[in-house]
């Protein structure tokens, strides 16, 4: 396939959206609306227990407070790992000694071009908590954002179950 023309729709702060056209030698041909994201960083940070450090976080589109990994947008020229070392520290105030590359995925290539890094943290350092979301953005919840430990299956999102999967498949214990 061969992009033929490309047409920006609409820009925010956090993505863009294209319209793409691309065709095949044998002039196969689609056309695609493409929400292009810089990418992001999700950090499965588990300790000396084999507990996961998770987040929740009010989501606005799935209407509720989700529980999941820490993650974050890749700022500009900033690498994964940079910015996993950078949003472990302000989702949840730890810090982690070693880092290792468990996935790199795309979560939705129909139609959204951004790509996941997902590290595993290890030898985990407390440090001060964040300050609940809510407070950040000066709404009145109590809710915001919170850290908590998770030492079973109940994830609601896809970056915390593919974080889950690789973590297991690479650090499975014999039974």
């Amino acid at each position: 396939m061969k992009i033929v023309s490309s047409r920006e729709v609409y820009k925010c702060s956090l993505f863009r959206v294209t319209e793409d056209q691309a065709t095949d030698p044998d002039g196969f041909e689609i056309k695609r609306s493409i929400v292009r994201h810089v990418g992001s960083a999700v950090i499965m940070a588990v300790d000396k227990k084999n507990r996961i450090l998770l987040v929740r976080q009010f989501r606005l589109p799935a209407s509720k407070n989700l529980w999941e990994l820490p993650a974050g947008r890749l700022d500009e020229g900033e690498k994964p790992l940079a910015a996993a070392r950078r949003e472990l520290i302000e989702e949840t105030g730890y810090k982690a000694k070693n880092w290792k590359k468990l996935a790199v995925f795309w979560p939705s290539p129909g139609y959204v071009g951004e790509k996941m890094t997902i590290f595993l943290a290890t030898g985990l350092t407390a440090g001060e908590p964040p300050l609940v979301q809510a407070q950040r953005a000066g709404w009145d919840d109590p809710e915001g954002t919170d850290r908590g430990w998770q030492d079973h299956d109940r994830f609601l999102n896809l970056d915390a179950v593919q974080g889950l999967s690789q973590f297991r498949a690479k650090h499975a214990r014999p039974r």
